[in-house]
C-alpha cells in the first residue's frame, strides 16, 4: 500500500483507534457519519433495508448541506443507502462494486463539481476477508487494489486544483479475524485513522480516537458547527493551531 502509507509516513495517525460495539458495518459507520453512539442513531441492522429509511439523526452530509456546502457520498455497499437523508447529498452512488469503479465514480464527481465534503467507501478488504479470512493474500491483494484506487482520489483532488486546501481522513469501520469480525475482541475493535493534507501536524496521536470523532473533525475542519449533543470530538492534536 505504497501510496497509504506515504500518507501515514507524511500524516497524523494511529493504528489503534476503537470503533463501536457491536463492530458491523452499518452501524459502524452511522457512528463515524452522524458521530453519535448506536443508543442515539438508532441503527442495529447491517444490510440495506429500504422500509427503515434513512437514519433518524443528522449527518455531517445534511449539516454541511445546511451551511450551504456541496456533498457526496460513493460507497461499494448498497445499504450505504441509510445515510441519504432527503437534500442533504448533491450526489450519491451505492452499489456493490469494485474499488477502482468505485474511485472512478468519485474522481468525476470531484474533478466536475469540487465539493466540499465526499465521503469514499471502499469494499473489497471487507469482502476479501469474509470470503478468505482475515490477513489472507486474498485480502492484501484488495488492499493493494484500494490503494491503487486511493491514488486515483489523490489524482483526482490534484487535477481538480483542490489538494492544497484539501484534507483527507482515512479509517476504517472495524477491524476482523478468521472470517468475521463483530466483537469485541481488539482485533475487531481496532481500526486505523489517518488525517492528512492541509494544515495536519505529523506524528503519532497519543489521545484516544474513537470513529465517531471523525464526525467531529470533517465538520470542525468545513467551519461547521459541531452540535452539542455529537459524541465524537475533535482530533484537535492532528493539526496545527488555526
Amino acid at each position: 500500500m505504497r501510496v497509504f502509507k506515504q500518507m501515514v509516513q507524511h500524516g497524523a495517525c494511529t493504528s489503534a483507534a476503537f470503533t463501536v460495539v457491536p463492530s458491523y458495518t452499518l452501524v459502524a459507520h452511522a457512528s463515524m457519519l452522524t458521530g453519535v453512539q448506536p443508543n442515539k442513531h438508532l441503527i442495529d441492522w447491517n444490510d440495506w433495508q429500504p422500509a427503515r429509511g434513512p437514519v433518524v439523526v443528522p449527518t455531517i452530509f445534511s449539516l454541511a448541506k445546511a451551511q450551504g456546502l456541496t456533498t457526496g457520498l460513493i460507497a461499494g455497499k448498497q445499504k450505504f443507502k441509510h445515510f441519504a437523508i432527503p437534500y442533504s447529498l448533491d450526489f450519491m452512488s451505492a452499489s456493490e462494486i469494485a474499488a477502482l469503479d468505485i474511485a472512478n465514480v468519485a474522481a468525476e464527481f470531484i474533478v466536475n463539481q469540487k465539493p466540499n465534503l465526499t465521503f469514499i467507501h471502499f469494499a473489497d478488504s471487507d469482502n476479501a476477508g469474509h470470503n478468505y479470512g482475515w490477513g489472507s493474500e486474498e485480502q492484501k491483494s484488495a488492499f493493494a487494489d484500494q490503494d491503487a484506487a486511493l491514488n486515483v482520489l489523490r489524482t483526482a483532488v490534484a487535477a481538480a486544483g483542490i489538494e492544497k486546501d484539501s484534507v483527507f481522513i482515512l479509517t476504517a469501520d472495524h477491524g476482523g479475524h478468521g472470517y468475521g469480525h463483530g466483537t469485541t475482541n481488539l482485533e475487531d475493535m481496532h481500526i486505523p485513522w489517518v488525517a492528512w493534507g492541509k494544515s495536519v501536524k505529523p506524528g503519532v496521536l497519543k489521545r484516544r480516537v474513537d470513529i465517531h470523532d471523525t464526525a467531529a473533525t470533517a465538520l470542525w475542519l468545513l467551519g461547521v458547527h459541531i452540535p452539542r449533543e455529537m459524541d465524537g470530538k475533535l482530533v484537535k492534536e492532528a493539526f496545527y493551531p488555526r
